[in-house]
């Protein structure tokens, strides 16, 4: 199986652009690719979606452990032709642990995309952005190639670049820095995604990103050495799709898309999850984790659905963009008391950042109206302007909850702009970077609700559907 790790020395660099033309390249050539998302990132896992039709998978050695990633990689791998990932900010970049904070500290590329290529074993394709340079370029490349052994960087792919630029530098740069300067993505208005405060808007706001991607891709078939970056990935020429990869065949088929619903207990519970334009920030994992512990997943939309399914005994409520959708959301008043009612009565529920915003009394919008939400929890959320207690931590329980025992940790990360002037306070946050603590959220036998994102497949899902099952 082809397995390559698109990724660059810095973030800003194209990464997401050439992963998505190289999955539709590869599609188009019949090798039944599947995609990966180094990090906690939601967003670039929806356009990788956008091109294969089904889930794209994190990577994060943080959130799941290198045994969780491993798993991950295997599982969600099997029976696919190829397996593309795309990597996280610059390659070493990975989580610095402070003093006294845990974690595994030893290594200053922990998490990093270079830490998940050595893991499963991949290559990395380096993109690379030329402008301003020229054989510079060459002391760049080589230096990120050796910055560690083994070595993981085997070709360079050219983003934003002109064929001129292309032919008149890529021989002398390939020859300097040893490494195979394998094509290049001229600039394309299709390739111009779109960014604001959580980053790129999603796939799903983009109405013709389909038909953008499969262009990237066309072009990156004519100015990409295809056949050269099999080589360098480890993998043969393929002749026709049965030679790309297992799932060409019937066979092949049906086990690429098995998921673990045979090793699964029947569902008996279910589980309302919001899915829409205003919260879309739930892992694929999660999801699958779920329903491993036995529930079915109903999936509604705050924004446009006027109460919750009926017969749910539990609710998860994801991040994502409600500060978008203020007065869609609050304007939606059923909705608003259904979800009121249900959490107040007790129905086991997870809220994550936008959701936890969500249950707020009130959320101010992108230019500043304040607008009533489900006033749940007392607090008002508004732009507080910059991001705001960023980046992964680990969770501790105060007493015992619906997720954690007294003293017990999780990982989590946050990533948000939006604050509210009652956060919580029946948890504990332990910042890795700094070992700064915290308290936070709010806490009980049927609740979690916080800013803090979690990462549910390392046991917590278990916890909530037994949870849902008390209901």
């Amino acid at each position: 199986m082809l397995k390559v790790m698109i990724t660059a020395v810095a973030s800003n660099s194209g990464k997401t652009a050439v992963t998505c033309g190289l999955l539709s390249l590869l599609k188009n050539k019949g090798l039944d690719p599947c995609a990966f998302k180094c990090g906690p990132d939601y967003i670039d896992p929806m356009f990788h979606r956008s091109v294969l039709g089904i889930s794209s998978n994190n990577l994060d050695v943080f959130l799941a452990g290198e045994d969780g990633v491993q798993k991950a990689f295997e599982r969600y791998s099997k029976g696919h032709g190829a397996a593309v990932c795309e990597g996280v900010m610059g390659f070493y970049d990975g989580v610095r642990f402070a003093d006294g904070a845990g974690g595994a500290g030893s290594r200053s590329d922990y998490a990093s995309a270079h830490h998940v290529a050595e893991l499963l074993d991949i290559p990395a394709i380096l993109v690379v952005r030329p402008k301003g340079a020229a054989l510079t370029l060459a002391a760049v490349i080589k230096g990120a190639a050796e910055f560690r052994e083994p070595k993981r960087i085997g070709g360079v792919i050219f983003n934003d670049c002109s064929e001129a630029y292309f032919k008149m530098y890529a021989p002398s740069i390939e020859e300097e820095s040893g490494i195979p300067v394998l094509g290049y993505l001229p600039h394309m208005e299709e390739a111009g995604f779109e960014s604001r405060h959580l980053g790129l808007m999603t796939a799903g706001e983009i109405d013709d990103l389909a038909e953008r991607i499969d262009r990237i891709g066309k072009k990156m078939e004519e100015t990409v050495d295809i056949d050269r970056l099999l080589e360098v990935c480890g993998a043969g020429k393929p002749e026709n799709a049965a030679e790309a990869g297992e799932a060409a065949t019937p066979e092949a088929e049906a086990a690429a898309t098995e998921t673990s619903d045979s090793a699964s207990p029947e569902a008996d519970v279910r589980v309302a999850v919001a899915k829409d334009e205003a919260f879309n920030f739930i892992y694929a994992d999660s999801l699958t984790a779920l329903e491993e512990a036995g529930a079915e997943i109903v999936f509604f939309s705050p924004v446009h659905d006027r109460a919750l399914p009926e017969g749910v005994q539990g609710l998860y409520l994801p991040g994502g963009y409600p500060e978008l959708y203020c007065r869609q959301l609050s304007e939606n008043e059923s909705m608003l008391e259904s979800i009121r009612e249900a959490v107040k009565g007790g129905l086991p529920t997870i809220a994550e950042c936008g959701g936890f915003l969500y249950l707020s009394a009130s959320l101010e919008d992108a230019e500043g109206a304040s607008w009533p939400m489900a006033n749940v929890f007392d607090g008002a959320g508004s732009n507080a302007g910059r991001l705001v207690r960023f980046g992964y931590g680990y969770i501790s329980a105060d007493e015992d909850n619906m997720l954690l025992r007294k003293g017990e940790k999780a990982p989590v990360h946050e990533f948000h702009y939006w604050d509210t002037t009652a956060d919580g306070s029946d948890m504990t946050l332990t910042k890795i970077s700094n070992g700064k603590t915290w308290k936070f959220g709010y806490a009980s036998d049927t609740l979690y609700a916080g800013f803090p994102h979690l990462y549910i497949a390392g046991g917590l899902a278990e916890r909530f559907v037994e949870a849902c099952r008390h209901r």
